[in-house]
C-alpha cells in the first residue's frame, strides 16, 4: 500500500483546467487503422476457435464484481467518464493505436475496482489515468510518448514523471502484470473475418460505426455490467441494423454463429445490452446530457487516502 500523501508534493495545478465536453463521434486516430483489412483467419473453424478462446479469456480481464456500484458509491462515474474522454482525445493527438484506448480503460477499471479507498479525489483518478495510458501505449504501440507529452493537453493537474512512474508500478502490481486484456475492441479483428466479404465501402462504414458504438460503450459506465463479447456483438448487431444489412447477410447466419457461443445467461444479457445500445444510439448523446445537466468538475473533498 502506497500513501497518496507521498505523491502530493509533486502535484501542480494549472491555472486554467481544461475538460472536454466534445461528443465521441468523429474521433480520428490519425494514420492508425481501426483493424486490419484482411483477417488472419482463413477458415470458419479457425475463426470459431479464436472467438471461443477470446470469450474464455475475457472474464479474467474484467473489473471486480460490483464495480459499477463501487463507482457510484464513490462518486466516480463522472471522473471515470472524463478519463475515458481524455484517453480518446490523447490517443488521437499522439497518433496511438485505437486499441490503446481500450487497454487504458481496462487497466483503469481493473485498478479502481481492486482498490477500495477511504475516498477518492479527482487528482488521484487523473494520476492513475495518466499511468494507465502510459502503460497501454508501451504495451500496444511502437511509438511511446514521453510522460510530458502525454500530459500536454486537457488535464487539470500536472505530475512529475517520477510520480507517474511510481503509480505505474502500483498499477502493474495491482493488475498482476497481466496487460494483454481481452476488450470489446479485441473482437473487431475477429469480426473482420466476416466483414472482409463485404464491399470495401461497406466494410469501412461498418468498422467506423462499430468503433463509434464501442467508444460510446466504454464511456458509459452502465455497460461495465456486460462482458466485452456481449458489448461487441451488440455493437455489431446495431451496426448491421443501421446500415440495413442484418437481413441480407445469410439470414443473420453470422450473428447466429456468434450468439451460439454464448450460454443462456449471456444471451439474456445480450438482449438487454443490445436494447440499451440502441437506445443510446438514438438518444441525445450522453456527453451532451452531462454537459447540459451535470458538473464535469468533480473534485470533492475527502480524507487522506491510501491505495
Amino acid at each position: 500500500m502506497v500513501c497518496m500523501e507521498s505523491l502530493l508534493c509533486d502535484e501542480v495545478c494549472p491555472s486554467s483546467p481544461a475538460v472536454t465536453t466534445e461528443p465521441i463521434p468523429g474521433i480520428n486516430f490519425g494514420s492508425k487503422s481501426y483493424c486490419r483489412s484482411i483477417s488472419m483467419y482463413t477458415t470458419k473453424e479457425e475463426y470459431e476457435q479464436a472467438l471461443t478462446i477470446c470469450m474464455e479469456k475475457e472474464k479474467s480481464y474484467m473489473p471486480e464484481p460490483n464495480y459499477l456500484d463501487n463507482l457510484c458509491s464513490n462518486n466516480l462515474v463522472i471522473a471515470r467518464l472524463k478519463s475515458i474522454q481524455w484517453f480518446i482525445k490523447s490517443s488521437s493527438r499522439l497518433n496511438l493505436s485505437p486499441g490503446t484506448v481500450f487497454y487504458a480503460a481496462n487497466y483503469l477499471d481493473r485498478f479502481i475496482s481492486t482498490n477500495h479507498c477511504n475516498g477518492w479525489k479527482y487528482f488521484m483518478v487523473e494520476l492513475v489515468s495518466i499511468a494507465c495510458l502510459s502503460i497501454a501505449s508501451k504495451f500496444s504501440d511502437t511509438y511511446n510518448p514521453s510522460l510530458l507529452e502525454i500530459q500536454m493537453e486537457d488535464l487539470e493537474h500536472l505530475f512529475e514523471p517520477s510520480t507517474i512512474q511510481r503509480v505505474e508500478m502500483m498499477v502493474l502490481n495491482a493488475l498482476g502484470w497481466r496487460l494483454a486484456s481481452t476488450t470489446a475492441y479485441s473482437y473487431l479483428e475477429l469480426f473482420s473475418w466476416f466483414l472482409d466479404s463485404l464491399k470495401p465501402q461497406l466494410h469501412e462504414e461498418i468498422i467506423a460505426l462499430l468503433n463509434n458504438l464501442l467508444l460510446r460503450a466504454i464511456s458509459d459506465s452502465k455497460f461495465l455490467d456486460y462482458r466485452p463479447s456481449v458489448v461487441a456483438i451488440s455493437a455489431l448487431r446495431c451496426s448491421l441494423d443501421k446500415i440495413q444489412l442484418s437481413a441480407a447477410i445469410s439470414d443473420n447466419a453470422y450473428l447466429t454463429c456468434l450468439t451460439s457461443l454464448l450460454d443462456n445467461y449471456q444471451k439474456g444479457e445480450l438482449v438487454k445490452c443490445h436494447k440499451m445500445m440502441e437506445e443510446q444510439y438514438s438518444s441525445v448523446d450522453c456527453l451532451h446530457r452531462l454537459r447540459d445537466h451535470g458538473d464535469f468538475h468533480y473534485c470533492p473533498s475527502s480524507p487522506t487516502t491510501q491505495f
